[in-house]
């Protein structure tokens, strides 16, 4: 509004404290996070993603005329379902590396589809492996929670630096973090109001513990299922990476900056965050976790305000995103 300088406006959000979750720190911390990806729930919850799994089979069946008579690195197979439909689509080699007892799983997959000739199953972590060969392609589905929570971006790196061929394929290809204005009340409401409504519902005065709530669930990111009615501005893209040319240097500090114009009068309760993954084709093959797009098991990610602020149309939100692997965080 003309005049008016929204309470909003400039508010400054950081992310480095995701640092933990993007960076494996320490041999403890690498066999949780294997042991966590050898039960073969976690594996199941992303293959119902269909979402998720069909727009992986379409990119590489789309883009078969790349993969047809070439050698695929498959980095974090899982289960090797990624590994079968490079197979699928002609591929002439797939190592299918997987750091997690799953890899176990996936060899089982392989032998059940008659597949044993063209893939081969390694168990190990990617910076301890060895290939006979340079590989073409490089398929992985390395993304996390906010796109680098728990993502295995530096492996993929790592996998490209050493294996992939000069003119080789990244698949994906490109991935956009995007941000937005967010109200979030029924997210308000169970988290923080519930404090409040305990005196009415058992005699007792919890409301003094609303302020720790405030202190640390909300200065956390909280992975929540937004809609569209939640987005009470314009989303902009505030982080982009090629993963042709991204290097290990550039993880350890991601940068970006954002200004959002609200199209609505609505209670802010912070940003909301989501990532989109491109792959090569005419047109493009896209997997979005946006609100807008069919729902998958990322969902989306909520950078919470210290408290709610009222904003009208036309009122800006702006300021950075900052993602570190250090353990340090800002704002």
């Amino acid at each position: 509004m003309e005049g008016q300088e929204p309470q909003a406006k400039r508010q400054n959000f950081s992310g480095e404290h995701l640092a933990s979750y993007s960076n494996r720190d320490g041999e403890a911390d690498e066999k949780h996070y294997f042991k966590t990806y050898s039960d073969l729930y976690v594996h199941e919850e992303m293959l119902r993603d269909f979402e998720r799994t069909s727009k992986y089979r379409s990119a590489i069946m789309e883009n078969s005329h790349l993969l047809n008579g070439k050698v695929v690195a498959d980095i974090g197979a899982g289960t090797g379902i990624l590994s079968c439909f490079c197979a699928q689509a002609g591929a002439k080699k797939v190592y299918a590396i997987e750091g997690s007892d799953a890899a176990e799983h996936a060899r089982r997959v392989v032998q059940s589809n008659n597949l044993e000739d063209c893939i081969t199953v390694i168990h190990g972590m990617v910076e301890e492996c060895q290939l006979p060969e340079k590989v073409d392609v490089i398929v992985s589905e390395w993304m996390g929670y906010f796109l680098m929570y728990e993502s295995m971006l530096s492996s993929v790196l790592y996998a490209r630096e050493q294996w992939l061929k000069p003119d080789g394929v990244m698949l994906p290809s490109h991935a956009s973090i995007f941000v937005a204005p967010v109200r979030a009340d029924n997210f308000w409401e169970d988290r923080v109001n519930c404090w409040s409504r305990m005196k009415d519902a058992y005699g007792v005065d919890m409301s003094c513990l609303t302020d720790v709530v405030m202190r640390t669930t909300l200065r956390s990111v909280q992975v929540v299922q937004l809609d569209g009615e939640d987005i009470i501005g314009d989303s902009t893209c505030v982080l982009s990476l090629d993963l042709k040319s991204t290097t290990q240097s550039d993880l350890e500090k991601l940068v970006g900056t954002f200004k959002c114009q609200c199209h609505c009068s609505a209670p802010l309760h912070g940003l909301g965050v989501w990532f989109v993954v491109t792959f090569p084709g005419k047109p493009p093959v896209l997997l979005s976790t946006s609100p807008y797009a069919v729902s998958t098991h990322w969902r989306q990610c909520v950078l919470f305000l210290n408290a709610p602020t009222n904003v009208v149309q036309d009122d800006i939100v702006e300021g950075s995103l900052t993602l570190s692997p250090c353990d340090e965080s800002q704002g």
